[in-house]
């Protein structure tokens, strides 16, 4: 089997080369190969110890640089030296400038710059994993969106979905056996969205969790009584508080989440006016 070498290299963190190298190299069965990340380039020395590394080891340079002055060095040094080097930002840069008709930045980094966004993208996804599951119930209180439900209602992925999109999430569970924390009961009810299904599809989604943990699907986890049972109590909750409901039976994840998000958005206009 033959081994092939590759050294990704960039002006960034090297996700790209490295990204697009294994995506070519999987088109080949009779291989192994190897994928050396060279971050960060901003010389020419490094271009020197990169391009002599892959020569001494037998390895295809893979690059994205798009300082033009570094680009045509690597390449030139990289002729000299019979080492193979791929360019793959040129190709595609070229005839989009041509298309557009303005000249591009040149600035390496753009696609993982850490901006006002990034940061606050982190906020609420470090947000939704201290508060998830009802671990801490204080969350409720600085949430901009509160999920509650019975088991199984997708609380968790919705709110990991939701803090990618930078809003800070909570979520609460709904049990018979449990009061709900008096927090649900201080905030503006339209900052908590229930979301509730059909009982005949929790009873499917249950038994399939107790069958991935290896537990007996006849558990009362996933018993049709205990399911209405509990979905009666949410109801008793969810009417209390006011808050808007979501049936989730069948639907993507990505469906409800747009519903939550121009909900979001609708109350934080509101509260600006």
């Amino acid at each position: 089997m033959k081994k092939v070498k590759i050294f990704a290299l960039s002006d960034s963190i090297g996700e790209t080369s490295e990204q697009v190298s294994k995506a070519v190299l999987n088109q080949f069965s009779e291989i192994e190969y190897e994928i050396d990340i060279w971050s960060y380039i901003q010389s020419k020395e490094q271009i020197n110890e990169a391009v002599f590394s892959a020569k001494k080891e037998n390895a295809v340079i893979v690059f994205t640089l798009v300082v033009v002055e570094l680009r045509d060095y690597l390449l030139k040094k990289a002729a000299i030296e019979h080492v193979t080097a791929v360019d793959l930002i040129t190709p595609l840069l070229t005839p989009m400038i041509e298309h557009i008709g303005f000249k591009p930045k040149r600035e390496p980094g753009l696609l993982y710059k850490f901006d006002e966004n990034y940061f606050k993208r982190m906020d609420a996804i470090d947000f939704a994993v201290k508060y998830d599951d009802g671990k801490d119930t204080r969350g409720v209180l600085k949430a901009d969106i509160v999920l509650i439900g019975i088991s199984r209602t997708s609380k968790t992925p919705l709110s990991m979905y939701l803090a990618n999109k930078s809003i800070k999430m909570a979520n609460i569970p709904l049990v018979p056996e449990v009061e709900p924390p008096e927090e649900l009961f201080s905030i503006n009810p339209e900052r908590i969205v229930a979301l509730y299904a059909d009982p005949d599809y929790l009873n499917k989604i249950r038994k399939e969790r107790l069958k991935v943990l290896g537990l007996n699907d006849n558990s009362s986890y996933a018993d049709s009584k205990r399911i209405i049972k509990e979905l009666e109590y949410a109801d008793i909750y969810i009417k209390k508080i006011g808050c808007r409901k979501i049936d989730i039976t069948n639907k993507a994840i990505e469906e409800i989440a747009n519903m939550i998000i121009n909900w979001h958005i609708e109350i934080t206009r509101k509260e600006r006016e």
